[in-house]
């Protein structure tokens, strides 16, 4: 009898090591959606100006270049920045990284108040350039705030509503200027909305600075998972460099990231020159313009959260976005092909594209997540977004070219036919779900 009961004590000290103990917390609803302010705080910059095109270049007397390039700054300072802000990302910690986002973008948009003049559009420039900037401190967050924050059934849901954030101030870039910012407005009127415009930009950052200050936390005391706990055990082990050597030898992640870049790079394209693009099928649409790319956007939004939803159901992260990005490329065809119909078909078709070119988002997320565990999610997902950003200027460039030398039409022909390359390229990837095995692995021991 001792020797069972001697057995039975040193069955329980070998076991308990190996299954970390676990717990999620209330206060992480709390975290995610100051998390998803901030984010849409920061990105409802991006489009902000371009989709007034016509009124910037009327105000400042600048060209349409320069107006595209207020949004492609985000792109170009995104990818040589990426990697630091990756590692600042694992060293200092979420509270640290989201802290230096915010106090940029609130920098950034306090300069853009000082801009309201027809010879200052240098100053909104680099108003527009700090807010740029702070973005690298913000795209690859939703992935790893989920997997510190929430527990293995939630994680992928929590990514998606990460990933909301940024949609949600892009849907904001696309609505608010156009009502605000009129373009029948004289030189004085538009002075007076360019500043109603900045000035509640600027104060919104604001609270959100001193909302961030007072109750954003780093991570709950207690792991969500065992994934992150292995992660947490791990950590100081696995360097940067050889983090991101892992990843670069990774087959399939590599396929993901092309995959990924070309979709956001059209969808960047495209939401750049959405007001050009609009008012070239259907002249004096300006407030149209706006409402269709949010149209775009809120259908994305619904299809992020969707996503999110059938992933934590089902787990079927490969089979998901493929077939989300196939519907994407038949969302993309029929909008090629429909831009000249009547505006109420054009919303229709917006709203098709939009629900599953952005609603891929998180799944792409989530996707180089499994393929990648146990690599940090912050850095797998920089990779993602360097990739969409060289891909963004790329395309954004190719489309501006092709469509002012041709047509509309062509331009966005080749994006379907990029589109098509990345189908492929989904196809070829494996569904090797690491992450997903960590988990089962902790069941197995429990």
């Amino acid at each position: 009898m001792n020797q069972m009961v001697e057995s039975k004590e040193a069955l329980e000290v070998v076991d308990v090591p190996s299954v970390p103990k676990t717990k999620v917390y209330g206060v992480r609803w709390v975290v995610l959606a100051i998390f998803v302010m901030y984010s849409a705080c920061n990105s409802s910059h991006w489009i902000q100006l371009s989709i007034i095109t016509d009124v910037i270049v009327k105000y400042y007397g600048i060209s349409t270049t320069w107006v595209d390039w207020t949004s492609m700054i985000f792109m170009v300072l995104y990818v040589p920045f990426v990697f630091p802000a990756s590692y600042l990302l694992e060293k200092l910690g979420l509270r640290k990284a989201v802290i230096i986002g915010i106090v940029g973008t609130c920098a950034g948009a306090w300069v853009k108040v000082g801009s309201v003049s027809p010879d200052r559009f240098w100053l909104a420039f680099v108003g527009q350039t700090m807010i740029a900037f702070s973005q690298i401190f913000i795209l690859s967050v939703p992935a790893r705030v989920a997997a510190v924050w929430f527990g293995p059934t939630q994680v992928s849901s929590a990514c998606s509503i990460g990933v909301f954030g940024n949609q949600l101030g892009i849907a904001i870039g696309f609505l608010v200027p156009p009502i605000i910012v009129r373009a029948d407005s004289t030189i004085e009127e538009t002075s007076t909305q360019f500043y109603v415009l900045h000035i509640s930009s600027a104060v919104v950052a604001t609270i959100i600075l001193v909302l961030i200050l007072l109750f954003f936390e780093n991570a709950p005391p207690t792991p969500p998972s065992h994934a992150a706990a292995q992660q947490i055990a791990s950590g100081d082990t696995v360097d940067f460099s050889v983090s991101l050597k892992n990843l670069i030898q990774n087959r399939s992640y590599v396929l993901l990231l092309i995959a990924y870049g070309i979709i956001t790079g059209v969808f960047y394209a495209i939401s750049t020159l959405l007001n050009q693009i609009i008012l070239y099928y259907h002249p004096g649409a300006n407030e149209d313009a706006g409402r269709i790319g949010l149209a775009i956007i809120l259908a994305g939004m619904l299809g992020s959260v969707c996503c999110g939803v059938v992933l934590d159901k089902y787990r079927k992260f490969k089979e998901t976005i493929l077939v989300v990005y196939a519907f994407s490329l038949v969302g993309m065809a029929t909008y090629t092909f429909t831009l000249s119909s009547p505006i109420p078909v054009v919303y229709v078709i917006s709203c098709l594209l939009g629900f599953f070119m952005t609603g891929l988002l998180p799944v792409g997320f989530e996707l180089a997540a499994e393929l990648t565990y146990p690599e940090p999610e912050g850095t797998s997902a920089g990779l993602l977004n360097a990739a969409a950003n060289v891909f963004g200027i790329i395309f954004t460039s190719i489309y501006s070219f092709i469509f002012y030398q041709w047509s509309g039409l062509w331009a966005n022909l080749a994006m379907c036919v990029t589109l098509i390359v990345g189908t492929v390229l989904l196809a070829c990837t494996s569904s090797d779900l690491r992450r997903q095995a960590a988990h089962s692995e902790k069941n197995a021991l429990l």
